[in-house]
């Protein structure tokens, strides 16, 4: 790893200048914090081998290949903005690296404060716990996940970096008691619903922000059993959390109504367990096609439930259980 981080330390920092520019350019990066965790912590470090999608199935790059060509694509490629599939088993995708301008997004939406204690669920490459330890530094970072093989990439990869944040195989649906309590806790997998456990290990006021439906849930924690928030305006596709909370509900194509509209799929993926298709393209139709952050989640006590524009008004479906 060591040769690798020297053979393109230059090559790399210009290429993450490149990445900070585009990503500033489109409105996110507006925190001067976050602005130097992107820029100055090496994301190629973190996806030493990667897979890019190929006539049937997947391509691998990687950063020994003999041929300079393919060498210098795995570099681009690592500080492109989008998502990359680091983990690929039997031909399904298991693992990936975020969209740099999503993690920034996401990141911001935080309003973590110096001291504040992160727990991240997914720890997938390390390279978004990496950047939140650029941030608060690595005793403040705790970053989960399921898969060993994973969770122990992640750490080799945080400490090639200079990072020793606490890096466990566990299962995120659960959280992480030993380490808690927690300020902000932030998922980077998608789940049917939020965990029960994740509330009790927040210190009151914390945050909650995780991926939902096609969209991202922040939630303000009051106490151990209430959290209430909303969606963020943009949308947010993530591998799917594993574990005791790994089943989610049927949702799918809804197969009637705008298939192919984003915002009918992100409501789709809220109601199915209340709502039928037709209801569910009436609501739609009615409400005049409305934007994620427009809709809610509330927790309180044994329940939770998504809603449209108020917690306790007419629009309002349960989410299922979880541990």
């Amino acid at each position: 790893m060591g040769a690798l981080r020297d053979e393109f330390a230059e090559a790399g920092a210009r290429e993450r200048r490149a990445l900070v520019r585009e990503v500033a350019a489109d409105g996110v990066l507006t925190d001067p914090a976050w602005r130097a965790a992107f820029a100055e912590v090496p994301r190629h470090l973190f996806v030493p081998y990667y897979y890019v999608s190929a006539p049937g199935g997947y391509e691998r790059l990687w950063s020994g290949d003999p041929e300079p060509g393919r060498r210098d694509r795995w570099l681009r490629g690592a500080y492109e903005d989008t998502a990359i599939a680091t983990r690929v088993r039997d031909g399904d995708l298991v693992s990936s690296a975020s969209q740099p301008s999503l993690m920034a997004l996401m990141l911001d939406a935080l309003e973590v404060r110096d001291g504040d204690d992160v727990l991240e669920i997914g720890a997938g490459s390390g390279y978004h716990a990496a950047l939140l330890c650029h941030r608060l530094g690595e005793e403040h970072v705790t970053t989960v996940d399921l898969d060993e093989e994973i969770a122990e990439s992640a750490r080799t990869h945080l400490a090639a970096c200079g990072y020793r944040p606490a890096v466990l195989a566990a299962d995120g649906a659960r959280g992480c008691p030993r380490r808690a309590p927690y300020d902000r806790i932030v998922a980077t997998c998608a789940m049917p619903s939020v965990p029960y456990a994740w509330l009790a290990q927040c210190r009151p006021g914390a945050l909650i922000l995780a991926p939902l439906s096609t969209g991202l849930i922040l939630l303000r924690v009051r106490d151990a059993a209430h959290a209430e928030g909303r969606f963020l305006a943009t949308s947010a596709y993530f591998v799917a959390l594993r574990g005791a909370a790994a089943q989610p509900p049927e949702r799918g194509n809804p197969g009637y109504g705008p298939a192919g509209d984003e915002r009918f799929l992100f409501l789709w993926g809220l109601v199915a367990g209340g709502l039928d298709r037709r209801e569910a393209l009436s609501l739609w139709l009615r409400e005049r096609r409305p934007e994620r952050e427009r809709f809610g989640v509330t927790v309180s006590g044994d329940r939770q439930w998504a809603w449209l524009d108020d917690p306790g008004g007419p629009y309002a479906w349960p989410l299922p259980g979880t541990v």
